[in-house]
This record gives C-alpha cells, sequence and structure tokens, in this order.
C-alpha cells in the first residue's frame, strides 16, 4: 500500500474525530487507531431525551344553579422525581465491568458524577465507554451484563 495513502488515512481520521480505521486492498491492509491496542475508547457525551411529566387533571367545572361548595384543601404539589434515563448511544453489547469476574463500573444505589464510567459497550470489536451525563444516585439498571442493546434502548436511571 502507498505511503501516501496512508498518510491521506490518517489525516481523514484526525479530520473526521473516528476513532479507529481499517482498511483492505487484496493482500494489503492497514489499521490506523487514535488509541493503543487493549485500551478503552472514551465515548462522547451524547444527549439524552426523557418524556415530560403528566399535567394534572383539571377539576371539573361548576354549572350554573348548582349550590356553591367550599373548597376543600388540596394535598401541596409533588414535585416530580428528578430522574433521568441513560440510554445506548449503539448497538452493540453491554458489559457492566471492565473485564469478566471484576467489579461493576455501578450498582444500583451508587452514587455517580458526568463523566463518571457506567458500563462499555461493545460494537464491532471496539470497546466504549458509557459515561454519565448526570451526578445522582443510579436507582435502576436496565439491562443484564452480556446482553444485545439497541440504539436508544435504556440502560439506566439516574435520580
Amino acid at each position: 500500500m502507498d505511503i501516501r495513502k496512508v498518510k491521506k488515512l490518517i489525516e481523514l481520521l484526525e479530520e473526521s474525530g473516528i476513532a479507529e480505521i481499517e482498511i483492505s486492498e487484496g493482500e494489503e491492509s492497514v489499521r490506523i487507531s487514535r488509541y493503543p491496542k487493549g485500551s478503552v475508547v472514551p465515548q462522547a457525551p451524547t444527549v439524552h431525551y426523557t418524556s415530560a411529566p403528566a399535567a394534572a387533571p383539571t377539576p371539573p367545572a361548576q354549572t350554573p344553579g348548582e349550590p356553591t361548595s367550599q373548597a376543600t384543601p388540596s394535598a401541596p404539589p409533588v414535585a416530580p422525581r428528578a430522574e433521568h434515563t441513560v440510554t445506548a448511544p449503539m448497538v452493540g453489547t453491554f458489559y457492566a465491568a471492565p473485564s469478566p469476574g471484576a467489579k461493576p463500573f455501578v450498582e444500583i444505589g451508587s452514587e455517580v458524577n458526568v463523566g463518571d464510567t457506567l458500563c462499555i459497550i461493545e460494537a464491532m470489536k471496539m470497546m466504549n465507554q458509557i459515561e454519565s451525563d448526570k451526578a445522582g444516585r443510579v436507582t435502576a439498571i436496565l439491562v443484564k451484563n452480556g446482553d444485545p442493546v439497541e440504539f436508544g434502548q435504556p440502560l439506566f436511571i439516574i435520580e
């Protein structure tokens, strides 16, 4: 393979933000990666959307001629819980720990900060760290270790 082609591939890699590329031409192949072999590729933060809480139902309107009743004291409004759903940014295999038999990155009840690693998703033989984009406490882990995940699938609930 021509060295000019390799240099061009390196430039494309740097410009695009892609972590790794592998090209094969006949018997020759080249693999260019931003990270040393065996390291975990950092994942850019992703935007996650959650649904807004439903509005409270409105009381029925009073019809004219109906006697007015005294206003009953209502319970103070309950603030909605600030739950945040972390979703899968890609299709792959979910891993809760850095290696088989190792302690999981997080467990239910774990306190996390922004940037803390929650899990790894393996996609196309690449290990991608999934980081928390919100500080709080992990209240639910919605996927089991080794399960396949889809893009946008909920993985964790952080409160």
